[in-house]
């Protein structure tokens, strides 16, 4: 019975909070609908299932939708992480450590990741996050000019191609009415400070919202500092009442951000802020590995995109166009005195990405059949270019300098993805279908042959065909099922290495799956509003991890692996100005037959078992006060394929947060302030899959504060 004490706990803590408020209101005798809110959570209009606006709660798929007041109010609104923890099926882990960004995963996809986001497909503003061969980065969302944010689980997320086991979409919002100007100033533990200025409006028919931040904080972590500036601007034009052209360019300048590497279980213990001692350095107190080799990265990232929408009736040609650049280099911990074979890159990356893709759709719309036929016909095509090289990281006795050059090339990835999405609704019917097929290309062309010529290419193709169906049983109770076939091509960082050290890793297949999904979404009176979905999932030549050490890691296709598990999330709008939200998530993630020293049945590291997020939350009824008390809870988290080392403890988290809002004629002011981790739990907020060091394990910080103010002056 040991294993379900976190289950028993969180459905525990889970009607806790909701439960208190509904009991106070039946025992003051009060109808069902005295004094009730309308829903926290509206049917917004979402388009990341089937490219054809419907409300979520009319889709065949799991889709959240987070709003602009839960990203932005009482956040800081640097990591995804604060808003995405909301959503069942997602676990979304803030490493405090911002050289390596998020880890985020999605019903076990993604889950793997040594750095960045892979397995989960992300898009902003249309425009993509994630490059062609999969993999992205969080960092690059602009959470302060957010409006909403869709996620996307299951089956449907097929229809996007390579790596999406699930897509995490942000849309910004469009600059409207009257001028505005607002600052944003908030401070914290450890050092944390950001401020952001922003400016929006509508002159002439052009609607424009400008963004500028600096974030800085010295980390919970040692060696953990970063700074982070992000710039952002968009322009809308509508030409004609039935056209409208957007621009967004944004772009992300972290200069220096410290990487505190990972520790083992016995220097967490220690300590849980603490970095590994370097066994080997002759100081006396010894460095750590991240102090001696000054571990870090920078990143200079832009981007511009441009999307036009031209409405025919009931038809729309929509075509999106985007480029830009990345610029990254990174000092790893690679000790001087390592063995590596002659193939090894070296402790600096140092690349230079120029990226560019297009994606443009026909949707027609006609009758058949005595319904609605809607059926959007695309082809999405990106590219990038690396220049890349790699360099020891010393120079003679002194560690953490570009050094001597042990690599050099030039890596292309294109992608080029036709598809089709149709679906057909009638009475209470809706059938949606999709198909894409996929081709990913890979080349390389090696300059520095002193260590072998590892010039060649590769070519990875699927066709991910989805089908789902949503029959409405009643206008409050909505059914459905859909299945999909998927695809996870290897990214250009699995491919770096081989296990045998003989560079470039050529062998490496593709990883195929089939997802099948049922569910239903209720709403209950008028104030309770229910999802609920089981899932499966299938997949042959899972990708994992062959070695890790040195700063390099290498993979091969090793196993089957199943994915089973249960999503229910509940908004209800109760008495006297409280709301509650829950998501809870079950997931049984395995090794479907054994390989290696990993026996079948064996759990997939980085995937907890069972995740929660639970909330009670409070605002008056003008809107002016508000507060909300809420729990993170996960089990237990292998961080290896044979689950023979420790794993990283479950934990529960409890965090709270107070707002107030005033009005002075064409002023508007917001003040926060926030309590994260409030009784001091010491737990590990996540873990870096598979490293031979055993170094697995990231500390999540103790109890910390945030407060924030904002003024906003409306022209």
């Amino acid at each position: 019975m040991k294993q379900y004490r976190f289950r028993l706990n969180a459905v525990a803590a889970l009607f806790a909070l909701g439960a208190w408020p509904v009991a106070s209101a039946l025992a003051a005798g009060l109808e069902a609908d005295a004094q009730v809110a309308t829903l926290p959570v509206a049917d917004v209009v979402v388009v990341s299932a089937t490219r054809v606006g419907h409300p979520s709660f009319d889709l065949p798929a799991s889709i959240d939708v987070i709003d602009s007041a839960r990203i932005q109010d009482g956040q800081i609104r640097v990591n995804a992480s604060e808003a995405l923890a909301f959503v069942p099926g997602l676990v979304v882990q803030n490493r405090q450590n911002y050289a390596q960004d998020l880890q985020i995963s999605s019903r076990g996809f993604g889950a793997r990741s040594a750095f960045g986001v892979r397995g989960v497909r992300l898009i902003s503003d249309g425009i993509p996050a994630s490059m062609p061969d999969g993999q992205g980065q969080a960092a690059t969302f602009n959470l302060d000019t957010a409006e909403r944010i869709e996620v996307l689980r299951g089956p449907f997320s097929a229809i996007y191609g390579n790596h999406s086991g699930g897509v995490i979409q942000l849309f910004s919002r469009d600059g409207q009415g009257p001028a505005s100007v607002e600052l944003n100033v908030t401070g914290g533990s450890y050092g944390t400070n950001k401020v952001d200025l922003n400016a929006q409006g509508e002159a002439n028919g052009i609607g424009y919202v400008l963004d500028g931040s600096r974030f800085r904080t010295d980390g919970f972590r040692d060696h953990s500092a970063a700074t982070r500036e992000q710039a952002f601007g968009k322009i809308t034009v509508k030409p004609n009442a039935d056209s409208k052209l957007t621009i967004v360019a944004n772009s992300l300048h972290q200069g220096g951000t410290q990487d505190p590497l990972g520790a083992t279980w016995a220097t967490f213990e220690r300590d849980p802020r603490a970095g590994e001692i370097d066994a080997t350095d002759p100081q006396n107190p010894k460095r750590t590995l991240a102090e001696r080799y000054n571990t870090r990265k920078s990143i200079d990232h832009q981007q511009i995109g441009a999307t036009y929408e031209q409405r025919f009736g009931d038809d729309r040609l929509r075509v999106m166009v985007y480029g830009g650049n990345r610029d990254v280099i990174q000092y790893q911990a690679f000790t001087k005195g390592f063995q590596a074979p002659a193939s090894h890159s070296g402790g600096v990356v140092d690349f230079k990405r120029d990226f560019y893709g297009i994606d443009t759709n026909w949707t027609h719309v006609n009758q058949l059949a005595g319904g609605k036929l809607s059926t959007t016909f695309g082809i999405d095509y990106g590219r990038s270019k690396d220049d890349r090289t790699g360099y020891e990281n010393y120079i003679g006795d002194v560690f953490g300098l570009k050094g001597r050059l042990r690599r050099d090339e030039q890596n292309v990835v294109s992608s080029l993805d036709p598809y089709i999405q149709a679906e057909w609704q009638s009475g209470p019917w809706m059938l949606s279908a999709g198909v894409r097929h996929s081709k990913m290309k890979v080349a390389v062309d090696d300059h520095y042959l002193g260590n072998g010529n590892d010039s060649g290419s590769l070519e990875f193709s699927h066709t991910t065909p989805v089908l789902g169906v949503l029959y409405q049983v009643n206008p409050n109770l909505n059914v459905y099922a859909s299945a999909a076939r998927g695809f996870e091509a290897p990214t250009l960082n699995e491919l770096f290495y081989s296990g045998s050290g003989s560079g470039f890793n050529f062998k490496l297949k593709p990883a195929t799956s089939t997802n099948l999904e049922a569910g239903f979404k209720a709403r209950i009176s008028n104030n309770t509003r229910v999802n609920a979905a089981v899932f499966q999932v299938h997949t042959d030549d899972e990708l994992v991890v062959d070695a890790s050490s040195g700063g390099r890691t290498s993979y091969k296709n090793a196993s089957k692996t199943v994915r089973q598990g249960v999503e229910v999330s509940l908004d209800s709008s109760l008495p006297y100005g409280f709301t509650t939200r829950w998501a809870l998530t079950s997931l049984h993630a395995v090794y479907d037959e054994a390989f290696g020293a990993v026996a079948k049945g064996s759990r997939l590291p980085g995937v907890p078992s069972a995740n929660l997020f639970a909330e009670l939350a409070w605002k008056d009824n003008l809107d002016r006060y508000g507060a909300a008390f809420e729990t993170v809870a996960s089990n237990k988290v292998y961080a290896e394929d044979s689950n023979q080392e420790k794993p990283a403890p479950g934990y529960t988290v409890f965090n709270a947060r107070v707002n107030a809002k005033q009005s002075l004629g064409n002023w508007r002011f917001k003040q926060f302030a926030r309590l994260n981790n409030l009784f001091d739990k010491t737990y590990v907020g996540s873990v870096i899959v598979g490293d031979s060091n055993k170094r697995y394990y990231e500390a999540a910080p103790g109890r910390n504060w945030l407060l924030g103010a904002s003024a906003q002056y409306v022209f």
